[in-house]
């Protein structure tokens, strides 16, 4: 069991202390064996700091050896929530006798998941799987081991090479890897490769067809690269041409960059509270009255009790509402260019294909104006160019 969980069933108190010599106390309090977390000072006149119930007790000499007093602000834990739980003498027994129940219900199987089937439907794993004793509503401690299930499932289902099944709690998942068929290779019809922009070739190899262009020829979008037809005059027949053929092609972006940018930051303000989970239930337990912040954001953390391998539909929860503010930072001319320009380098990269490569990038022009900076950028990009165009079936030889 963590710290927290330890914490938790120990009992905290969030105490304020006031007046006389505050550090004094805390000193001495930490000096004599007194554990004092999360100190904190919303006021020069005030100091925060949370103790757990059994060192509460002990304070009482430090705090008249310092003159300091202390008001209790905050409860937290296992006593406290017992203590109230004792004036509801109905609700604990009704609490008592859901534990029962949720302990007798974790001992069923409540989901069966099937996942990794591609040719098998997921109804013909589940019908084998029920032949297993997995079913809907199934006494867990009646299944056999889960690794004996798996070997049989392997050998009952067809086009198998491995099944796994894995208990979690009152959920059981069936993996399947199924046998690896190969694609049949498709069968490409005549083509040519054409240019899919204009460019200049940088790179030509014909892997299948006749070569039209050559390095550092400038082509234009649809002009014929590799062409799929092959042979003499009179003697030709048309092919699948294939072949890699990169070239460089120009971007040209109009670009505005602000030269303010704003940010979220955290004011490092927070405010817990804390729930008791039941089920797909929270019960607050700490935290009322608490204002929202004007801008925030929360961060939920929940935490359920586990036995062995089961995890139970009980835990606590931790709600963290964290105070934000918006900042906003003056730019100098030249950290907009370049912020404006990466995100344009991106955008073309993503046109370009991942293959690409911006070999040089030229602002043709550039101007400041209204708290943006204005730019006229090009961009040499070395990428391929390959277009296929099919071809109408040839006769001939």
């Amino acid at each position: 069991m963590g710290k927290s969980h330890t914490s938790w069933l120990k009992g905290t108190v969030t105490i304020e202390v006031r007046g006389g010599s505050p550090e004094a106390f805390i000193n001495e309090a930490m000096a004599g064996g007194v554990k004092l977390e999360r100190l904190r000072r919303p006021s020069l006149e005030l100091l925060q700091a949370d103790i757990s119930v059994t060192d509460f007790f002990r304070i009482k000499p430090f705090l008249k050896r310092t003159g300091c007093k202390i008001k209790v602000v905050n409860r937290s834990g296992m006593p406290f929530f017992l203590a109230r739980a004792e004036k509801r003498i109905w609700f604990t027994a009704g609490l008592g006798l859901f534990f029962v129940m949720l302990f007798l219900l974790a001992s069923l199987v409540w989901k069966v998941e099937v996942t990794g089937n591609v040719r098998l439907t997921e109804e013909e794993i589940l019908t084998a799987a029920r032949k297993e004793g997995i079913y809907f509503w199934q006494i867990s401690y009646k299944l056999d081991d889960m690794n004996q299930i798996s070997k049989r499932l392997a050998a009952a289902l067809p086009g198998t090479n491995w099944v796994g099944v894995e208990k979690k709690g009152t959920k059981i998942n069936i993996q399947v890897v199924e046998q690896t068929i190969p694609k049949p290779l498709p069968l490409n019809s005549p083509r040519h490769l054409i240019a899919s922009a204009d460019a200049v070739v940088t790179q030509i190899v014909a892997d299948a067809g006749k070569p039209m262009a050559a390095k550092n020829k400038k082509v234009k979008k649809g002009d014929v690269l590799i062409s799929g037809i092959i042979g003499s005059e009179g003697n030709t027949r048309a092919i699948p041409a294939k072949g890699i053929v990169r070239g460089a092609v120009w971007y040209e972006y109009l670009l505005e960059a602000p030269l303010t940018h704003k940010m979220k930051v955290y004011t490092g303000n927070k405010k817990v509270s804390w729930h008791l989970v039941l089920g797909s239930r929270a019960l607050k337990l700490s935290g009322f009255g608490q204002e929202p912040y004007s801008s925030s954001e929360s961060l939920v953390d929940e935490e359920r009790v586990g036995w062995r391998n089961w995890t139970l539909p009980i835990g606590r929860l931790k709600h963290t509402e964290m105070e934000t503010m918006e900042l906003e930072r003056i730019l100098t001319i030249e950290e907009a260019k370049n912020a404006a320009i990466l995100q344009a380098k991106a955008d073309v990269l993503e046109k370009a294909g991942l293959d690409a490569i911006i070999e040089d990038e030229i602002v043709l022009h550039e101007k400041t104006d209204n708290g943006k900076v204005y730019m006229k950028v090009l961009f040499e990009v070395d990428q391929s160019i390959v277009k296929e165009m099919p071809l109408v079936h040839m006769q001939g030889d």
